[in-house]
């Protein structure tokens, strides 16, 4: 048993269903401070690693408020593929494997910011941009045949998209700046350390995941719905007392059940 299957077992009751909804809301609400109070995001929000260690912990989670793109257009584009990827991606690993790649990579970035700043005493301001690479990433190698419209027209399998970003991985590298190049090293990092994970943990396909989730949620929903006895009399069941014995009237017009204490003495239904 993986690491994560130990965690599953003990914590995934506590896993952030449709966790990918609220992060688009936060990306909706950070397009927003920008539009409608300019330098609010960085004077109060964005990840600044020394006001964090002079008190201003918020600065952990709202960093997230960053939104993906300026652009209305091209930020409304984004989040609808963000959302479809993520809902997806949470489908075939489930709510807590989904949550523990996300907000690893949420740590890991965060962690960094620190750690560079503590050793090199400058500030470098990280954000969600190879946050979100990375859950395009994991997408490109859990669905590798899946083909989506290059904008919106040309058919292209998610694999030669995914050799597209590690490709833009390298270029962004090459080119950018020092904190640019950690946050790409913590992005894979997280990418490899989880995929090694699931990877040595089964070797299931994706469908056969989603298939397997389907299958367990029909359980529990059938489980739920179940129909218990109930007596027609007094209300109780065998939920609130297993000793109880219940049975049918078959003088009564219906289907009419009614607990051992009312069986013989309940008024029978014409």
């Amino acid at each position: 048993m993986s690491l994560l299957d130990k965690l599953e077992r003990k914590f995934g009751r506590y896993a952030i269903p449709n966790l990918m909804r609220y992060i688009i809301v936060l990306y909706g609400a950070g397009m927003f401070l920008r539009l409608f109070a300019p330098g609010v995001y960085e004077a109060y929000f964005m990840l600044d690693a020394s006001m964090i260690l002079k008190g201003q912990i918020w600065r952990i989670f709202t960093f997230l408020l960053q939104s993906p793109s300026t652009n209305l257009l091209f930020f409304i584009i984004t989040l609808y593929f963000y959302y479809m990827i993520g809902n997806i991606l949470e489908r075939t690993w489930g709510s807590f494997r989904f949550n523990v790649y996300y907000f690893s990579g949420v740590l890991g970035t965060v962690l960094a910011a620190i750690v560079v700043y503590l050793i090199t005493g400058r500030v470098y301001y990280l954000d969600t941009t190879f946050i979100n690479a990375s859950l395009f990433l994991a997408f490109a190698f859990e669905y590798p045949d899946m083909e989506v419209l290059l904008m919106f027209i040309i058919p292209i399998k998610m694999k030669w998209m995914g050799y597209l970003s590690i490709l833009a991985y390298g270029y962004s590298f090459v080119t950018g700046g020092f904190g640019t190049r950690v946050a790409i090293l913590i992005s894979l990092l997280n990418f490899i350390l989880y995929f090694s994970s699931i990877v040595r943990r089964k070797r299931i396909s994706p469908k056969q995941m989603h298939r397997r989730m389907n299958y367990n949620k029909a359980v529990k929903q059938a489980a739920r719905s179940a129909a218990h006895h109930k007596c027609a009399v007094c209300g109780r069941t065998d939920e609130d007392d297993e000793t109880l014995e219940f049975r049918f009237c078959s003088r009564c017009n219906g289907n009419y059940e009614y607990c051992q204490d009312h069986l013989f003495t309940h008024e029978h239904v014409k």
